[in-house]
């Protein structure tokens, strides 16, 4: 079977829901398209690209955050829910952004941020006035304790959760940066103000949202302190405050009051969810949310030493990437709904982390290998600007090429004050794990800053942009691009694949380098075969004699003989 696919759009069929077999490109703004050569990526630079999604096929265009921000975390700290950051346009820019996507037969999500806003936003400016202000408890105060903080929750950007304000001698809860306090959730002006917010922006045609952090909102009773080790100063907040007592009420009552109303696409993004939690937040019933994400097999490859977290460079081994894959789609069957990612703005490149760019060919063959995991398993994919074009970690030689503050915190912490590793396995963690690796500019082309700008990019390059590129994968018929053009339209073609069942192949549970999965209907069943390592191997799976070969990675059959990365769907 030739890889040659020439293909005109499709559009999905009827469903359910009609996101249920859609496919969501996610564009990082920053980092896409930059029209003004100021080195930032901005909305005239995605209207300027969207015949290119148009043309890869996508249904869902989801942009992180693009409000009015001081930028202390990237646009997750929102001074104005209802304005256009500057650097990135205005509002005009962005409604010819949202004609030109429903032009193109596609729909745009907007990231919501309602777990707290910047210290900048009017609501929080007045609430620092005073505690009879009317915006005070939009925010969480408490008086300290014995002359120090509340209580002991540590904050996920480190240190304390708690700020102290001096002119009312309180202090203010902020689960993440300091500049970012928390919304008091219990006050229901505060969610019908969030309402009204969410219900303005689907006013100027929003198809859905994407919740960061949304399973934070509902804050324990009495803010109760948390367990922690004798030689942690700060609790982990998080068994606390994820997943909450009022949780499922406050999302119904979201739903009632807005998505309900709208006919919306809506996933949360929910740390520590386990597919329980899941069950409740992505019913089939869509009273709270269509789906939701969770990290489970983003943790996979994590260092085996706590106290070095995710800092490490060895690859998942493919027995823990099926077991849970396998968890995720088996226990939320006819239950709830699953979001499928290998890549967002916070985590590594694919093929640089599951797969293998040590040469070209593997890098082709195994991005195609790990697109077809996950694409044939049931669920929403997404797939994260680069993704398909097989884009790579950047593996910067000096820390100061990385922006990151994260990568760059852990260094110093690491490296510098508790000398758990030395700087040389330090950069190679980092190479691995930086979140700057999803953040380097997409490559468009082989010019200068990859077609990206015609200033100083905000975030280098990576240098392989000279050999891979958009303007490459388009001229080539059998890239990474037209691979997952293809299995974008399979979805929309086969039933199947959004509605049915999913078990392993007999015998599967336990091989330490194939992967091989059923996908039935009553009409229909697909047999995935994938090679996760690269060796050549020998396996016979019962294929019928009529089954035809639906897509490979390959340019023939090799039959029971599995080449390095090899992924091959059969259909019978």
């Amino acid at each position: 079977m030739h890889e040659n696919y020439g293909i005109e759009r499709c559009y999905f069929m009827e469903n359910k829901h009609w996101w249920n077999n859609s496919v969501v490109y996610q564009i990082y703004p920053k980092s896409f398209q930059d029209s003004n050569g100021d080195g930032v990526g901005d909305l005239r630079g995605i209207i300027n690209r969207l015949d290119y999604l148009q043309k890869l096929g996508v249904d869902v265009i989801w942009l992180n955050p693009i409000y009015k921000s001081p930028q202390v975390d990237n646009g997750y700290d929102i001074s104005d829910y209802q304005a256009i950051n500057p650097t990135l346009g205005n509002m005009a820019d962005f409604q010819e952004l949202i004609d030109g996507i429903h032009q193109r037969g596609m729909k745009l999500v907007m990231d919501l941020v309602v777990n707290h806003t910047s210290d900048q936003h009017h609501w929080f400016q007045e609430a620092k006035k005073g505690k009879d202000n009317k915006y005070r408890d939009y925010y969480i105060w408490r008086d300290g304790k014995d002359g120090h903080e509340p209580n002991n929750w540590g904050s996920y950007f480190s240190g304390s959760a708690w700020q102290y304000d001096q002119d009312s001698d309180q202090y203010y809860l902020h689960l993440f940066a300091t500049q970012q306090p928390d919304l008091n959730w219990e006050n229901p002006d505060v969610r019908h103000s969030v309402y009204d917010m969410m219900n303005w922006w689907a006013a100027k045609g929003v198809d859905g949202f994407r919740m960061d952090v949304i399973n934070l909102i509902s804050k324990p009773e009495g803010l109760p302190d948390g367990k922690k080790a004798a030689d942690e100063k700060y609790a982990n907040v998080e068994p606390l405050v994820a997943n909450g007592h009022r949780i499922h009420e406050f999302l119904q009552e979201m739903n009632k009051n807005v998505m309900g109303k709208h006919k919306m696409i809506t996933v949360g993004e929910t740390p520590g969810a386990t597919p329980e939690d899941a069950e409740k937040y992505a019913d089939l019933d869509n009273k709270e949310l269509n789906m939701v994400f969770q990290f489970e097999h983003m943790g996979l490859d994590g260092n085996p030493n706590p106290a070095l977290g995710k800092w490490y460079d060895q690859k998942t081994k493919l027995s823990d990437l099926r077991a849970n894959f396998t968890k995720w789609q088996e226990k939320l069957a006819g239950k709830a709904w699953n979001s499928l990612y290998w890549n967002n703005h916070d985590q590594p490149r694919v093929v640089s982390r599951f797969g293998d760019d040590s040469t070209e060919e593997y890098r082709v063959k195994s991005a195609k290998m790990l697109a077809t995991m996950l694409h044939f398993q049931q669920g929403t994919p997404y797939i994260y600007e680069g993704e398909e074009i097989g884009m790579t970690n950047a593996a910067f030689p000096k820390l100061d090429d990385y922006v990151d503050l994260e990568s760059l915190n852990a260094y110093h912490q690491l490296v510098d004050d508790q000398h758990l590793l030395d700087g040389k396995t330090m950069m190679k963690y980092i190479a691995k794990h930086s979140r700057d690796n999803a953040r380097t500019p997409m490559q468009w082309d082989a010019s200068a800053n990859a077609g990206f700008t015609t200033g100083t990019p905000w975030e280098k390059v990576n240098p392989a942009y000279k050999y891979i590129n958009v303007d490459q994968a388009l001229a080539d018929p059998n890239s990474i691009f037209y691979y997952y053009q293809k299995l974008i339209q399979l979805r929309h073609e086969l039933p199947v694949i959004t509605n049915g069942s999913y078990r392993l192949v007999d015998g599967n549970e336990d091989d330490q380098e194939v992967y091989a999965y059923l996908r039935q209907n009553a009409d229909t069943t697909l047999l995935v075969i994938l090679n996760y390592t690269d060796q050549g191997l020998t396996r016979h799976y019962d294929v019928p004699s009529n089954a035809q070969l639906l897509i490979s990675n390959y340019a023939d059959d090799a039959g029971d003989v599995l080449r390095p990365y090899e992924a091959k769907v059969y259909q019978y």
